[in-house]
């Protein structure tokens, strides 16, 4: 496949920037679009952006084709070599559910996490390898953009990684500026 080597996913092609794969009452696509454009203006990014949102299904299959890994996971972020496109987001919004049934918010206020956490991937943040850095930032923005607790913050006051629960970006990205 063409975009294989790009690290983006065949949905680029799409003219939408939020695709609901996996329908529930409790998204909006308008929503999830307007949250989207303003977390990418928040953070710096430029360049277009596309959020799959779909179910385990489809997230364990991208997880195993991209990372080797059998499982679903939350969210997976596929940054891109082409201009004026950053990268492509998909989200199982059974895991954004099943989260947001356990800590007490909205299935929509955990999808605007998940997507600012894979925009910060985009942007070209690594929690596994940067000290701190994506975490900082992610607390920064989910203060200004007034969401609740994200998954990295999550995943450290646990006191470990939930399995099958983190998000994950696949290729570097070129440096954007400083992140400081």
């Amino acid at each position: 496949m063409m975009w294989e080597g790009l690290y983006a996913l065949p949905f680029v092609l799409e003219t939408k920037v939020i695709v609901l794969e996996y329908k529930t009452q409790e998204l909006s696509r308008r929503a999830l679009s307007l949250f989207a454009a303003k977390a990418e203006r928040a953070l710096g990014l430029s360049g277009e952006v596309n959020v799959r949102i779909t179910s385990n299904r489809e997230l364990q299959e991208l997880n195993r084709r991209f990372r080797r890994k059998d499982k679903p996971t939350d969210v997976l972020s596929f940054p891109s070599a082409m201009p004026k496109l950053a990268g492509d987001i998909a989200i199982s919004a059974e895991i954004a559910e099943a989260n947001a049934t356990e800590i007490g918010h909205s299935t929509e206020t955990e999808v605007k996490i998940l997507i600012l956490h894979g925009l910060l991937h985009l942007a070209g943040y690594d929690h596994e390898a940067d000290n701190g850095d994506m975490q900082a930032r992610e607390t920064e923005l989910r203060q200004q953009l007034k969401l609740p607790t994200g998954l990295i913050e999550r995943a450290h006051s646990n006191g470990q990684r939930r399995t099958a629960k983190t998000g994950t970006r696949f290729a570097p990205r070129k440096q954007q500026g400083s992140r400081k």
